[in-house]
C-alpha cells in the first residue's frame, strides 16, 4: 500500500495552489484523499503554519475548497488550509450509506468503539495520523503551529479535538456547530451506534460537557450561528455551549447572524473573520 500522499490534481489560486492528495490509512483501513492549499512563497526555506477545516454531514474534502471564498485571505496572511475527508469510504459496511446522518459522510470525528464501525476513527486520523502525514511529507507545513475549525459535524469536532488537545492548538472556531450532541437527534443516532449505550462514553465527544474538564483557554472561542438555520433549535444547541463557558469564565465569542442558514453562503460571509482569528492565534 502507498502510504505517501499522491498528488491527484492542482488549481492555481490567489498567487498559490489547491492540491489534493490521496493515501492510504493505515488508522481507517481504506484509502483516503485530503486538499491543502499553499500560499504563495516567498522564500523556498519559508513554512507555513497549518489551519484544519472539517466538514459537516454529506461533505468530502472539496466542499469546503471550491464554497468557502477561504484562500483569498489564507493567501494574504501566508496559513495553509488543511480539509481531511469526512469518514472512511469504500470499506463497503453493511448499512453506511442507509441514511446521510450516519456512516459514509458521517464520520463525527470520534474513534468508534463498536465492532461493526471499528474503522470510523476520524479522532485519531485527524489528531494523529494527518499531521504526522503532513510533517513528514511537506517541509514548507509546520505543523507544530496548527488552529483548527470547522462546520456543523464539523464545528463540533473543532471544538472536541481542540479542547482535548489544547497543547496541539493555538485556536479554534466553529461555524454552527452540533454543540451538544449527546442532547440532539444527530448525536444520539451516531453516538449509540459508534459508541454504544454508555453515556459516559458519549460525554468525550461533547464539546459542553468537556469544556468542563478543559477549560485552562487562552484563546478566545469563535462561533458564528445563522439565526435563520433550520437546525438551530433541535440539533445544534449553542446556547447550552454558551452556558456551560459561562459558567466556567471560558472565553467565548458567539455571534447570532440574522437571516443567515446553515449553508455555505453563510460560512462564506463570514470566513474572512475566521482566517484572521486563526492567523492572529498562529503568530504571524
Amino acid at each position: 500500500m502507498e502510504m505517501k500522499p499522491t498528488e491527484i490534481s492542482s488549481s492555481k489560486m490567489f498567487g498559490g495552489y489547491n492540491k489534493r492528495y490521496k493515501h492510504y490509512s493505515p488508522i481507517l483501513g481504506c484509502s483516503m484523499n485530503f486538499h491543502i492549499f499553499f500560499p504563495p512563497s516567498s522564500s523556498p526555506s519559508h513554512k507555513f503554519p497549518v489551519l484544519y477545516w472539517l466538514s459537516g454531514l454529506t461533505c468530502t474534502d472539496e466542499n469546503f475548497i471550491t464554497k468557502s471564498g477561504a484562500q483569498r485571505v489564507a493567501a494574504s496572511e501566508g496559513v495553509a488550509l488543511i480539509a481531511p475527508d469526512t469518514s472512511p469510504r469504500g470499506l463497503n459496511v453493511e448499512g453506511e450509506s442507509d441514511c446521510w446522518d450516519f456512516g459514509v459522510g458521517a464520520g463525527f470525528y470520534l474513534n468508534a468503539t463498536q465492532e461493526k464501525w471499528k474503522n470510523w476513527k476520524m479522532y485519531d486520523y485527524v489528531v494523529k495520523e494527518l499531521p504526522t502525514l503532513l510533517h513528514e511529507n511537506f517541509p514548507e507545513l509546520d505543523t507544530s503551529r496548527a488552529s483548527i475549525f470547522g462546520h456543523s459535524m464539523g464545528g463540533h469536532g473543532a471544538l472536541t479535538i481542540y479542547l482535548k488537545n489544547l497543547d496541539k492548538y493555538k485556536s479554534v472556531s466553529a461555524f454552527a456547530p452540533i454543540a451538544n450532541p449527546i442532547n440532539c437527534p444527530w448525536g444520539l443516532k451516531a453516538f449509540t451506534n459508534y459508541l454504544g449505550e454508555n453515556k459516559a462514553d458519549w460525554e468525550e465527544y461533547d464539546a459542553t460537557c468537556l469544556v468542563s474538564k478543559y477549560n485552562d483557554l487562552a484563546a478566545t472561542i469563535l462561533i458564528d450561528q445563522g439565526e435563520d438555520d433550520k437546525f438551530l433549535k433541535d440539533q445544534l444547541l449553542p446556547q447550552k455551549f454558551e452556558e456551560a463557558c459561562r459558567k466556567l469564565n471560558v472565553p467565548l465569542l458567539l455571534r447570532m447572524q440574522p437571516g443567515y442558514d446553515h449553508s455555505y453562503f453563510f460560512i462564506s460571509t463570514f470566513i474572512d473573520d475566521h482566517i484572521s482569528h486563526h492567523a492572529q492565534a498562529l503568530n504571524l
